[in-house]
């Protein structure tokens, strides 16, 4: 039995594009991102994946699985794809999340009025307790505490400098970009081609 994400534990809910991106992780363990389309810290406990029309009526527009985080690197997608080395974006750069076992939400975690996401942080408590995507998003002081601990990854994994991620308060368009959302807000549209 795999384990589930803590309270506290820091999530990336995901865009995963089709039925065999979603293999990819459970077999091979890992999940791409675009680095021109990257969210700002890859570096969190746990990656949720949000499924578009892609997966079917019984399973479309939900998050049904996640996985821990173990590691992250960049590398091209020639790399990612050895069998694709003619592919256009053969040699863009893309995060490579290595995730340990797929485990099966509880229960589906529906779309509701939200269709269309790319990236969204939230905490483990969320995504255990959310039946919509709407109430995975953070509010008022939970959002500050969720700031601060992206910040602190930000800065653990040396990746960015510390100008990169302001203080609080932050405005709205800042929030948009990190997918810190408020109730009147919805999320970003998806990037094709990932």
């Amino acid at each position: 039995m795999h384990t589930l994400p803590d309270p506290a534990d820091l999530v990336l809910v995901a865009y995963i594009p089709t039925p065999r991106d979603l293999e990819i992780a459970r077999v091979l363990g890992w999940y791409r991102i675009p680095l021109r389309t990257a969210p700002k810290v890859v570096a969190v406990d746990w990656l949720a994946f949000y499924q578009p029309a892609s997966f079917g009526m019984a399973h479309q527009w939900r998050i049904e699985a996640a996985a821990p985080v173990r590691g992250h690197e960049l590398t091209t997608r020639g790399e990612l794809f050895k069998d694709q080395q003619d592919h256009p974006r053969a040699g863009d750069e893309y995060f490579k999340l290595q995730l340990g076992p797929l485990t099966a939400l509880p229960r589906p975690v529906l779309a509701d009025s939200w269709k269309r996401l790319t990236f969204l942080y939230t905490t483990g408590e969320r995504l255990l307790s959310a039946e919509t995507l709407k109430e995975l998003t953070v509010h008022d002081e939970e959002r500050d505490v969720l700031w601060q601990a992206l910040r602190e990854r930000a800065l653990q994994s040396q990746q960015y400098q510390v100008k990169d991620l302001p203080d609080l308060p932050l405005g709205p368009e800042l929030l948009a970009l990190f997918g810190l959302f408020s109730d009147r807000d919805s999320p970003d549209q998806p990037e094709d081609g990932l």
